[in-house]
């Protein structure tokens, strides 16, 4: 409804800097673009995603990693990640580190089935069909389809450890875990154009324990506008889980170091990370017109910011789960 619409901010940066208006824009451009107006006329989403409150501050590899252990920290929060191996064939093989999008998007969609279906047991196939869909990937098989990649990265994310650190204001949480508890998958090709992927995963009681007491809820639209990004994906989780937390109306300055130090771990060289973040904040802010960041000099001022998804949108559709399952 029209008086449920917040006036959307100015964005930090404009989507549009940096191309020429002779030149056709990017079909990631574009993806935004629509994203972006599709949220700003219908403010209000069909269905809620959500991801666990670390990993909203902390973000897995955005690119292949040598080694075994990769490890971000970020203030009082502290992730370590330690690739495994999944038992195939009467054999233990070794899974590489997830990294890239489609690890973030399998943990998206992973966290959002536990807390729809509020259980640690989530049944694998038409579900992942249709999130695939709603986000805009390619949900057909082969060497580089969207399930087949889908399918590579959970399964890396099944055989991974997964360490937490939380400081709190009033104490300090450890979490040892694998996330994934039980994995049971195998590939059923229905043909090119519907693969299926039948099976159960089961998370761990200690992360669906956290994941049920620190949730964010996330725009499904913007998660698929900014799907070729890994980078653009933790800046929108960040935001979506920062700006709703500040309270000081004069906001909260972080330099670029700051910057750096959280999201620029890949990067060696500043100024191309500079580059970098600032693309992402500049698609993060199409899809999330609500943020509020001041550019300054030295970095960004973070203001006050409605979340992307209001507590009564989390309600409602909860609610309708709950009672499609009675």
């Amino acid at each position: 409804m029209e008086k449920d619409k917040l006036p959307p901010q100015k964005t930090a940066l404009p989507l549009f800097d940096g191309f020429n208006a002779l030149d056709p824009l990017p079909s990631t451009v574009f993806r935004v673009i629509n994203a972006a107006a599709d949220i700003a006329m219908y403010p209000h989403p069909e269905r809620i995603d959500f991801l666990h409150a670390v990993l909203c501050q902390v973000g897995m590899p955005r690119k292949h990693v040598d080694g075994r252990i990769f490890e971000r920290s970020s203030g009082g929060v502290s992730m370590i990640l330690e690739a495994g191996r999944l038992f195939r064939r009467g054999h233990w093989i070794d899974m590489p580190l997830p990294y890239g999008t489609r690890p973030r998007l399998v943990m998206v969609y992973i966290s959002s089935e536990a807390i729809r279906t509020k259980s640690r047991t989530i049944e694998i196939g038409e579900s992942i069909y249709e999130f695939l869909k709603r986000l805009g990937i390619d949900p057909t098989g082969g060497p580089r389809g969207g399930y087949t990649m889908f399918k590579k990265q959970m399964e890396a994310l099944a055989a991974c450890r997964l360490n937490l650190g939380m400081s709190l204001p009033d104490r300090d949480i450890t979490i040892n875990t694998q996330p994934i508890s039980r994995f049971e998958a195998w590939l059923v090709n229905h043909g090119p154009e519907r693969p299926l992927w039948p099976g159960v995963l089961d998370l761990s009681q200690e992360f669906f324990d956290t994941l049920t007491a620190h949730a964010v809820p996330l725009d499904y639209r913007a998660l698929g506008a900014l799907k070729h990004s890994a980078l653009a994906l933790d800046v929108y989780a960040w935001l979506a889980h920062r700006l709703c937390r500040i309270k000081d109306a004069k906001g909260i300055m972080l330099s670029w170091n700051n910057f750096k130090d959280q999201f620029g771990q890949e990067y060696n060289d500043s100024r191309n990370f500079k580059k970098a973040f600032r693309e992402a904040l500049r698609q993060v802010s199409a899809v999330y017109p609500h943020a509020k960041l001041e550019q300054t000099s030295g970095g960004f001022i973070l203001k006050p910011s409605p979340p992307p998804i209001q507590k009564l949108q989390i309600f409602m559709p909860l609610v309708k789960s709950a009672l499609s399952a009675g």
